[in-house]
């Protein structure tokens, strides 16, 4: 993944090597890709037979790129006789390559260019995982140009090639023989479909009045309206504010527009395994960026409430009242090889649900929404204490009911060595890890909230004030280890406690279950050698059995995660502790230009000295890209009261002077203003 090259457009991306090709094998992730599915595995480009290398590449921005190339090895790059430029784009559903050739020379010179061009129609869970994989599908030659497509059954993709030159057509690509003045050059434009079929042969997508891509300046207008949108930032020290216009950037590049929702705008996930609706992932971004970029949480939030369990389906893992994690439209989930149209196998997004709807109108003050979305916050609620409480203890419990290709564990760490034990030992199920007890204790606080306010049901408030204070009191006799004074990462089916030392227990400070007698020992243990690495807070503690620096969840540092660390440390008033985070994981994006990878290694920051990148990290991620907004928010202690915002600045020194402006809100826009004096006062 570190070496390839990257463009999107929501939920549309392609990667490639450094000199725009793809080249087909079933290790490599290149393509082109669209609704889980890869459009595009070959792409090559030759000319007169010999491989095209990189002089430079420029990312101009999220979604176009332009390569610099010349033929031959790199032995050949004095006084090149040509050059070959590939400006490329993405435009909705369309992938866009202008090749231009220049003669250098002081004579006409013909050449053959060649475009080799194949599919192998994978969905991209196949891509992420290789395996043994072979070109597929059908391919035609028209007077139009190339369309190669894959049929199975009701399921049907196409990828349809054309050029804005003549050229010689075949099955495997397209050949352009040119004479090139002296010193002039020649262009085409080459524009690659990717068409989701329904059996009448229509897009899906036109069916569904899903809007036609933008090109262009009309794509670079929309990116500038959305910079001038957001609040401006200005910070002493520069690694801030460039990791912050950043992350605006990305989370611009992340927006889709869902086909339940065609003229509405959301946030894939991540790049490029996450490229679709995660539940989870979409409910934390927006409550990360809430004083950036409100607007995408409403959308969110009728979208999750759109899609909503209303069955039980153990395939899919439905339940009524449960908020979906996952939608996939690749041939894995049309052919339920994988649950994944939707997939509700998480325990956390539910009262997440509600969270996100108490937080959206504390800022915005959009009650219409909190009005609008009544029932599906009470059926949220009630799933909490219906479906997830599986033992009849007060606890909210997972335990999947696809025993086959569903996800083991239904919390944000759903690897499957993720929940353990501190000898290594993965405990049985059910499950009831430490953050859905805060999750849910959270939800039932704020749904009291709007029980009250909004909904005109005092009784009902009353109810779930007082389920969520005895869930507090009995959370802080259950998980709490006395001997070791941090909180449980779980408890195991037969309610023992599981007792690895894990980041999780940060989020019951964001959540605000933890007795506040208990809160220093907690924020010693996340600020202490065997959790903070200097980075930010691993995953998994060293000296636990499963650590392991490089482990998806037994060891990285997550930016997200520790957004909310940061966010709970400062809520329970460890300002220090705090920024002390803040600060680590801004220093440590200097190291990744700026933008939040999704995890990084969790080595010791004096053993490496600069951080080291997870192999197969999503990037950009949505919720890691959050990370700065929640970062620069607790910093400066932002919090909506009432119709205004009021402003508590706890500045590290490292930031230096920090002013963000224009921030919107039920307010209109205020602005804030902070200092290390000012925090020091």
């Amino acid at each position: 993944m570190r070496g390839l090259v990257r463009i999107l457009d929501g939920n549309i991306f392609a990667l490639s090597e450094e000199n725009g090709d793809m080249v087909f094998s079933p290790a490599n992730p290149s393509g082109f890709f669209a609704l889980d599915t890869r459009f595009l595995s070959t792409w090559r480009l030759s000319l007169d037979g010999q491989q095209l290398h990189p002089l430079a590449v420029h990312d101009a921005s999220y979604y176009k790129i332009r390569f610099f190339l010349v033929p031959g090895n790199p032995t050949h790059y004095v006084d090149a006789k040509a050059s070959v430029i590939r400006d490329r784009w993405i435009s909705d559903s369309a992938f866009i390559e202008r090749l231009t050739l220049l003669n250098h020379t002081n004579e006409p010179v013909d050449y053959v260019l060649r475009i080799d061009v194949d599919s192998d129609f994978a969905p991209v869970y196949n891509v992420v995982w290789p395996h043994d994989s072979t070109l597929r599908g059908y391919r035609k030659v028209s007077d139009g140009g190339l369309r190669l497509g894959y049929r199975r059954e009701k399921f049907h993709r196409v990828t349809d090639v054309s050029s804005s030159e003549p050229a010689e057509l075949d099955e495997r690509g397209m050949t352009f023989r040119i004479q090139i003045p002296a010193q002039q050059r020649w262009s085409t434009t080459l524009r690659v479909e990717a068409r989701v079929l329904r059996p009448d042969g229509a897009d899906v997508r036109e069916r569904l009045g899903h809007p036609q891509g933008r090109v262009g300046a009309p794509l670079d207008d929309d990116l500038s309206q959305w910079l001038a949108d957001a609040p401006r930032l200005r910070c002493d020290w520069e690694q801030v504010t460039t990791t912050y216009q950043q992350g605006l950037v990305d989370l611009a590049g992340l927006r889709f527009s869902p086909l339940a929702l065609p003229n509405e705008t959301m946030l894939a996930a991540g790049l490029p395994w996450s490229a679709t609706i995660i539940g989870r992932d979409n409910i934390l971004t927006c409550f990360q960026t809430l004083p950036f970029v409100p607007r995408m949480a409403a959308t969110t939030l009728r979208l999750l409430a759109l899609d909503q369990g209303t069955v039980l389906d153990d395939f899919r893992e439905e339940e009524p009242g449960k908020m979906l994690n996952e939608f996939r439209y690749g041939e894995l989930a049309a052919f339920e090889h994988r649950p994944q149209s939707p997939y509700y196998g998480a325990a956390d997004v539910t009262p997440l649900f509600v969270v996100l709807l108490d937080e959206y109108e504390r800022w915005t003050g959009d009650a219409a929404l909190v009005g609008e979305l009544e029932d599906a916050a009470r059926a949220a609620l009630h799933w909490i204490d219906e479906y997830g409480d599986l033992r009849g203890d007060g606890y909210l419990w997972y335990q999947p009911r696809n025993d086959e290709s569903g996800a083991q564990n239904h919390c944000w760490k759903d690897s499957p060595e993720a929940i353990c034990y501190q000898d290594g030992r993965v405990p049985g199920l059910p499950r009831a890890t430490c953050e859905l007890q805060g999750y849910a204790y959270d939800a039932k606080r704020r749904g009291a909230r709007l029980a009250r306010e909004f909904w005109g049901d005092p009784a009902y408030a009353d109810r779930l004030e007082r389920q969520a204070e005895e869930l507090k009191q009995r959370f802080n006799r259950d998980f709490w280890i006395d001997g070791s004074r941090y909180f449980a990462l779980a408890l195991g089916p037969d309610g023992d406690q599981v007792d690895a030392l894990a980041s999780n227990m940060g989020h019951l400070l964001w959540s605000g279950i933890v007795d506040p007698s208990r809160a220093a020992a907690v924020a010693d243990h996340l600020l202490g050698p065997r959790l903070f690495s200097g980075w930010g807070v691993r995953t998994l503690a060293t000296g636990q059995i499963s650590y392991n620096p490089l482990g998806y969840h037994v060891g990285t540092v997550w930016p997200f995660d520790n957004s909310l660390i940061a966010y709970g440390l400062r809520r329970y008033g460890f300002l220090k502790e705090a920024g002390a985070i803040a600060e680590a994981v801004f220093r440590a994006s200097q190291q990744f230009t700026g933008r939040m990878p999704e995890a990084f290694a969790g080595y010791e920051r004096e053993l490496t000295r600069y951080p080291v990148p997870y192999p197969a990290a999503n990037s950009p991620q949505a919720s890691a890209t959050g990370a700065t907004f929640l970062l620069l928010r607790t910093v400066l202690g932002l919090e909506p009261y009432g119709e205004h915002l009021v402003v508590r600045p706890a500045v590290p020194s490292s930031f230096g002077r920090i002013e963000l402006l224009n921030i919107p809100g039920r307010w209109g826009r205020r602005d804030a203003i902070g200092s290390p004096r000012a925090a020091a006062s």
